[in-house]
């Protein structure tokens, strides 16, 4: 076993700093320092087909270089957006770092955008250039007539008309660039952050706070050195790849896996990880739930020494299954698309099973009510940021040309997540879901997670999602809708069962009164449960 990066918690917590300097450039502050050298491993990446690309870091710079002369070609110039639309292509990384390189704003999007999702973000941002392969394409053209600002449209792959193909502008791309000097508050990346309501907002980072800010990721949290080989399950369209497939490991020096591939397949995965010397693994917690219903205990784990989870909190039971087979605590992990890891279940500190760990060092999180103020242990509330004195880093700049949204999360000295949670009298935080998620039933509140955490536990229930149902007399009663495991029908006593088991396991008045069998869940691209879409089908509102 490898040594952790933080032993004491406290000590670290108590001592650790972020310095920013004036001016900062991942590419050239980071990236072409590990590419000194020449032989140190980036990425090892695979596909479906038997094809296996190395990429050093000096190879992945100096390709960067170029694109970011091919880019300068197109009109491309400092503080311009550039939306990105890949799969896990190399291309993907060298287009991020190339962006970096020469001061565009780069914006990530997922490739199950739809032609309006894309038109929104196109002219919401200002976007001057597209890059995208041949499945997102034929929606750019249904609606690039909209969207005055795109003066270039690049693809990846095959031949389109109107569209300049990537490797044709690549190969005689000049192989020199300087890289602008950015300043640490210029815009960096851009997302797109879908809310409950209305349209995305654009959450805008900046050079330095956000790749220094992912320092404490790929330090802590990853627990990440310089000769490790990081895989991160998630599509390259979210924040996610850049905590985990981007500036967390790379701020580490360790090498990352990409396997690309249009699906995610449990088999294929647990293979991967006896094949190939992976030595860590981020996960969202619908990948975990999928690959516990393997036989996990018929495949080998032999490098793997560190497996952690985010994007929601990972149930009990999953985390359970996983050690039993594998010998490794899935280690959770809390954020947003606005910051780096807030919290989580640090290596060093002993796991409490459903809760996201404590605060990550650098950042002070206090659950606070109304007022700001801060709230005594076991209780629910607010889950806050102090950004006053002193704004910590990895925390994001603004929401884009929207001030009023902006002023909307500071309360006070605080700046609020939008999710609530308690701190037990040790410091561990507890999520009890979105403010806008948790269910008032009769009086009581209830939190989606622990309901859903319930079921799950039962042999029956591969997935499960919990919302707010309309109840005359109730106002509004628990229900959850329930993918089944493989092997188990939808029946009536079935329904009796999985009430009964959860009135058990949580307290009786938990119980989800109603269950509707589904096929599956409506998800967000990041893999969270859209509640959301499932409580709107319910009350009427779609």
């Amino acid at each position: 076993m490898a040594q952790h990066n933080m032993t004491d918690y406290d000590k670290t917590y108590a001592e650790f700093k972020l310095e920013v300097p004036e001016y900062f450039n991942f590419a050239r502050d980071v990236l072409d320092k590990w590419a000194s050298d020449p032989g140190k491993l980036a990425m090892w990446w695979i596909d479906d087909y038997g094809n296996e690309i190395k990429k050093t870091f000096k190879e992945l710079c100096d390709d960067s270089r170029k694109v970011c002369n091919m880019l300068s070609a197109q009109g491309v110039k400092k503080g311009d957006v550039v939306i990105i639309i890949l799969p896990r292509l190399i291309e993907w990384w060298a287009l991020n770092i190339a962006c970096l390189r020469m001061g565009a704003v780069v914006s990530p999007g997922t490739t199950q955008l739809t032609a309006k999702d894309l038109m929104y973000r196109f002219q919401a941002s200002d976007a001057v250039c597209v890059i995208t392969d041949n499945a997102l394409a034929p929606k750019v053209d249904e609606v690039i007539a909209q969207c005055p600002t795109v003066k270039s449209r690049i693809i990846v792959g095959e031949n389109r008309d109107g569209w300049l193909n990537y490797a044709d502008l690549f190969a005689p791309a000049p192989e020199q660039f300087e890289t602008v000097n950015t300043r640490s508050d210029d815009n960096a990346i851009l997302y797109f952050t879908s809310g409950t309501t209305g349209y995305p907002k654009m959450t805008v980072h900046t050079h330095a706070s956000y790749p220094i800010g992912h320092k404490i990721t790929g330090t802590f949290w990853l627990d990440l050195g310089p000769d490790d080989l990081h895989w991160n399950l998630s599509d390259t369209g979210w924040a996610k790849a850049a905590w985990s497939s981007f500036f967390g490991p790379w701020n580490m020096g360790a090498a990352i896996f990409v396997h690309h591939s249009l699906r995610f397949d449990t088999k294929k995965t647990l293979e991967i990880l006896g094949k190939y010397p992976i030595t860590t693994m981020c996960g969202a917690p619908t990948n975990y739930r999928m690959l516990v219903l393997e036989d996990l205990k018929a495949y080998k784990y032999p490098t793997l020494r560190h497996c952690v989870g985010a994007g929601e909190p990972l149930n009990p039971e999953v985390i359970d299954t996983w050690k039993e087979a594998t010998g490794l605590t899935i280690r959770d992990g809390y954020g947003q698309t606005e910051t780096v890891c807030l919290a989580g279940s640090y290596p060093c500190i002993e796991p409490r099973f459903g809760s996201m760990g404590k605060p990550s060092p650098g950042f002070d999180i206090q659950i606070i009510d109304e007022d700001g103020n801060i709230l005594p242990s076991d209780t629910e509330g607010d889950i806050a940021i102090r950004v006053k004195p002193v704004r910590p880093v990895g925390l994001f700049k603004e929401y884009w040309k929207n001030p009023e949204k902006t002023a909307g999360v500071y309360r006070g000295d605080w700046y609020l997540t939008g999710d609530r949670a308690y701190k037990d009298k040790d410091g561990y935080l507890w999520f009890v879901g979105r403010a806008d998620d948790v269910i008032l039933a009769a009086g009581y509140r209830i939190g989606p997670f622990e309901v859903e955490s319930s079921l799950l536990e039962h042999d029956a229930v591969a997935e499960s999602a919990v919302v707010s149902s309309p109840d005359e007399l109730r106002g509004e009663v628990v229900k959850a809708f329930v993918v089944l495991a493989p092997g188990y029908t939808p029946s009536d006593e079935l329904v009796k069962e999985l009430q009964e088991y959860v009135k058990r396991v949580t307290a009786p008045y938990k119980y989800p009164r109603k269950i509707e069998f589904v096929e599956s869940l409506p998800k967000t691209v990041s893999g969270k449960i859209r509640r959301i879409e499932l409580r709107e089908r319910e009350w009427g509102k779609k």
